[in-house]
């Protein structure tokens, strides 16, 4: 897959400058070797990705002006049939992100994948859960995930996902760069409210989905790592 092809024919369409299409192109190797380092440290293929050639705005719906920005997200998809996890990479994060920061998003939302998985596997998963705000949306986000540890072999990386998300990812230098060198330049951006960040498969979409069964042993593991390391905690 093409990761950039979006962006591509975003600028085929006038909407991203010839400077901003070099920029993330040029920058673009950081989500690659992001992806390798994250295979290596796990064992486990990163799913499909693509870069979305706009800044993702999330707001709580209510007539509120509180907003956040979202670098990247997990979807669910179904194509002719077939089920397939796409991590969607936002333009600003490979514009603008440094790499601990790329590495340790890409690493945050592999672990959304590794969970979505683990959860349909199970037939957990028949809708997540909705929350009003931002801050709720946030803490939801941090307790739904696989321990990094139990998942990742190196330790630089893991250091990079605890500075980063320590109660919800925060970023302020980026965070200001996506307002003021992509926002405010008229560059796309795609607003949606937190209820559409969730994910919601009906029991019948379920019942179709066919896993691999390599990536559920790779779980397995995952899972009884994560239960020791808890024993490890509680005593």
């Amino acid at each position: 897959m093409d990761h950039l092809v979006k962006v591509r024919e975003a600028h085929e369409k006038g909407l991203l400058p010839q400077d901003m299409l070099d920029l993330i192109k040029e920058r673009f190797n950081l989500v690659e070797s992001g992806i390798k380092r994250i295979e290596t440290a796990s064992g486990t293929p990163y799913p499909i990705s693509y870069v979305e050639p706009s800044a993702i705005l999330s707001n709580s719906g209510n007539m509120s002006f509180e907003y956040g920005v979202l670098f990247a997200r997990t979807l669910p998809v179904f194509f002719e049939e077939k089920f397939q996890v796409v991590i969607q990479i936002s333009a600003p994060l490979v514009a603008f992100g440094l790499k601990g920061t790329i590495h340790a998003i890409l690493a945050h939302e592999f672990l959304h994948y590794l969970e979505l998985v683990r959860k349909i596997s199970k037939m957990e998963l028949l809708s997540d859960e909705i929350s009003g705000n931002l801050f709720e949306n946030v803490y939801a986000d941090s307790t739904r995930l696989f321990e990094p540890r139990a998942v990742f072999d190196d330790k630089t990386l893991l250091t990079h996902i605890t500075k980063k998300f320590p109660t919800g990812f925060k970023d302020y230098k980026l965070e200001d760069k996506t307002e003021k060198l992509w926002i405010a330049r008229g560059l796309p951006v795609t607003n949606i409210t937190l209820d559409t960040n969730t994910v919601k498969l009906s029991a019948e979409s379920l019942s179709k989905v066919v896993l691999d069964p390599a990536l559920l042993g790779k779980i397995k593991e995952f899972e009884e790592k994560e239960s020791k390391l808890r024993k490890k905690k509680l005593y």
